[in-house]
């Protein structure tokens, strides 16, 4: 069965002068691993990638805790001189990642909608303008922000596309018109349509992921560093240089939105509805 994957996140190279090493096809054996409970990072030395594993079961949902756990991942391994590279994939079977979670956008106070907000960007800025190549290897299902810029079913879409800059991000990856349409409807798009629209750039049988995946880090590990640098920087530093800039603004009106009692009473309902299917 194919999957959505293989995924280019975002990419920037490592420091200036930093040796080059030899690029990776099938990923070998982790020389360092450290885990939390949300996140399991192995890093191979000698090919400079690290594999990043969702590990929050049954949907990796992005909570706060999940959150702050990934960009505690992503700035250890931004640090660590040997990481060239990272996979981001799942440890849950069939499940990528549900998108953001809705008990933290439910019948919580003004002071967390702002910590969770928060929260989001952060993930969000230091994906989009990480140092390193990133290449997302999508297992099986996907409804979130995992990508960075595909915005989950009902009210969280709504929330997330309406009060932040993840809307740049969709319009850049798949055209002003389909970005539209897809946001107003709340689209969920098939394997096939997404890999149309390029929202993925390849679909892959679930078997030959691992092997796809370490192909495509290896091209981009291919490259000279610092062109590399210089061009992921030039086609992104003004879409993060506007969050940064309005970062304030854009958690105010996420709060001013989702504490409205319309959208609080469509999540209270929604989370009924997944309670009743669960029970």
């Amino acid at each position: 069965m194919s999957s959505l994957s293989v995924l280019p996140l975002c990419h920037r190279p490592p420091v200036w002068g930093r040796a080059a090493r030899q690029p990776p096809g099938l990923l070998l054996a982790p020389c360092r691993a450290f885990s939390n409970n949300k996140i399991m990072v192995e890093l191979d030395e000698s090919s400079g990638v690290a594999t990043m594993k969702f590990k929050s079961p049954p949907v990796n949902s992005l909570s706060l805790e999940f959150l702050t756990e990934f960009c505690i991942s992503l700035e250890k391994l931004e640090n660590n001189r040997a990481c060239r590279g990272v996979i981001i994939t799942s440890a849950v079977p069939k499940i990528f990642s549900s998108g953001l979670d809705i008990t933290e956008m439910c019948g919580k106070s003004t002071e967390h909608y702002a910590e969770f907000w928060r929260a989001v960007q952060e993930m969000w800025l230091r994906l989009y303008g990480s140092n390193m190549v990133t290449v997302a290897a999508v297992n099986m299902r996907l409804v979130g922000v995992a990508q960075g810029h595909a915005l989950a079913e009902g009210k969280r879409w709504e929330a997330a596309t309406r009060c932040c800059r993840f809307k740049d991000t969709f319009v850049n990856v798949v055209g002003h018109r389909v970005a539209e349409r897809s946001l107003q409807l709340g689209s969920l798009h098939p394997a096939p349509e997404a890999l149309k629209f390029g929202l993925v750039d390849e679909l892959v049988p679930e078997e030959k992921l691992q092997e796809k995946t370490g192909a495509v880090m290896a091209q981009w590990l291919a490259l000279p560093d610092h062109a590399r640098q210089l061009t992921k920087s030039m086609m992104r530093k003004a879409v993060l240089d506007r969050l940064v800039a309005h970062r304030e603004e854009d958690i105010q009106n996420f709060i001013s939105f989702v504490s409205k009692e319309s959208i609080q009473k469509s999540l209270r309902m929604y989370m009924e509805m997944l309670k009743k299917k669960k029970g």
